[in-house]
């Protein structure tokens, strides 16, 4: 059994993103980026390294390292903040979709329910079960025979949240476990273990990076003994962050609670814009934008009570997701408007501090060509509207002559 941990002390999210790893500070302010592979050793009395591998929860808080794929210093401190602010105990690994197969060879699920979100993860799960009597069913159907849930929350592409507390006890009636896909809402906005979770995943690639410039994934548990069996299985399979990128994303670590709540912030007022503009009737106008181009806008911030009257809002406690998604009249519309932009960014993936738009059916096949995805960044929302305002006058008029 593992030792409990020592740093259960309560500190403020950004103290926690600072300081989470004061323990493995040197002599720099900035932790220096580290490119080795290997390390020099030291002689060790008596030293086996099958003794060590019985008890790998150790790697954990170890400052002596021998090889990078087994543990490297800056890896490890970003690990430890990523566990403060989770609530758990977090372990890295090369990108998102890595984290997610991670997660179910360690579970070794025989039934998983899943419906919609990442088609990435639905790629995984069929990797998974090649060879398998895989059982897969939706969310809303009976769990017999599941033992693992995997919810996405909020969902990609339209950021609307799922009651987690529901899946929980669902999965749980059924002995089973709750994995939560929580890119779309990192800490602050949302901690899935408050309501059942029993796993909780991010592409660490997104918000936790937040700026377009890294690969990383990261799963959170809630014991060392768990952590200690995904370390044995990653220290197996290979499927470690690399070096440069754990100090890229160290460093973004550090600015967590001042990118993503202004980020929510502007994508909540961005959507609640929209959403004027797509309820506004054909013929008649909102704030300089003809009524009928945009037939539909997703978000947490607009969801209504489900039939069991729950809302995201006590879920969602530091605010909604800054990704949403809208619909558009025509695929031609959805198709040209990310390209008729001065501030929002043609291009696929999230998180960043830069806002990016995309046509979502470029990069996830079947998805209705007139849908639209917003990944809100750190820009004044006014210009933010102003540019949209501009696209969407001259995207009408054009539609308007067809």
């Amino acid at each position: 059994m593992a030792p409990p941990s020592k740093d259960d002390s309560p500190r403020g999210l950004g103290t926690d993103l600072l300081h989470a790893d004061d323990g493995f500070h040197g002599p720099e302010v900035s932790p220096s980026i580290s490119v080795t592979t290997t390390f020099r050793q030291t002689p060790i009395p008596g030293f086996k390294f099958e003794e060590i591998l019985e008890r790998p929860y150790t790697f954990r808080d170890t400052k002596t390292h021998v090889y990078s794929r087994i543990t490297q210093g800056v890896s490890s401190r970003v690990e430890r903040v990523l566990s403060k602010i989770n609530g758990g105990y977090a372990i890295t690994y090369g990108s998102g979709l890595a984290a997610a197969y991670a997660a179910f060879t360690f579970l070794q699920p025989r039934g998983i329910a899943i419906g919609g979100g990442y088609h990435g993860v639905h790629r995984v799960i069929q990797t998974y079960g090649r060879g398998r009597d895989l059982k897969i069913v939706g969310l809303d159907d009976d769990f017999e025979g599941i033992d693992v849930c995997w919810v996405e929350t909020p969902l990609n592409p339209t950021g609307e949240a799922r009651d987690l507390q529901y899946y929980a006890d669902k999965i749980h009636a059924r002995g089973g476990r709750l994995v939560v896909d929580a890119t779309f809402a990192p800490p602050p906005l949302q901690y899935p273990f408050k309501w059942g979770t029993d796993i909780i995943m991010h592409s660490a690639t997104k918000y936790f990076g937040g700026h377009s410039d890294l690969l990383s994934g990261v799963l959170v548990v809630k014991t060392l003994d768990e952590w200690g069996k995904l370390w044995l299985d990653r220290n197996a399979l290979g499927g470690v962050m690399g070096s440069l990128e754990a100090w890229l994303l160290l460093r973004s670590l550090r600015t967590l609670h001042l990118r993503v709540p202004r980020q929510a912030a502007n994508a909540m007022e961005l959507a609640k814009w929209l959403n004027s503009i797509a309820s506004t009737p054909k013929g008649q106008f909102f704030d300089g934008v003809a009524g009928g181009i945009i037939k539909k806008v997703w978000h947490s911030s607009l969801q209504k009570p489900d039939a069991s009257g729950w809302l995201p809002t006590e879920q969602m406690e530091g605010g909604h997701s800054p990704t949403f998604a809208m619909l558009f009249e025509s695929a031609e519309v959805a198709g040209s408007l990310p390209f008729s932009l001065k501030y929002l960014t043609p291009a696929t993936s999230l998180g960043g501090v830069e806002t990016l738009i995309e046509q979502r059916v470029r990069s996830s096949p079947g998805e209705d060509p007139r849908l639209v995805r917003i990944s809100v960044g750190v820009e004044d929302v006014s210009d933010l509207k102003q540019d949209i305002r501009s696209a969407l006058r001259t995207l009408g008029k054009a539609s308007a002559k067809l």
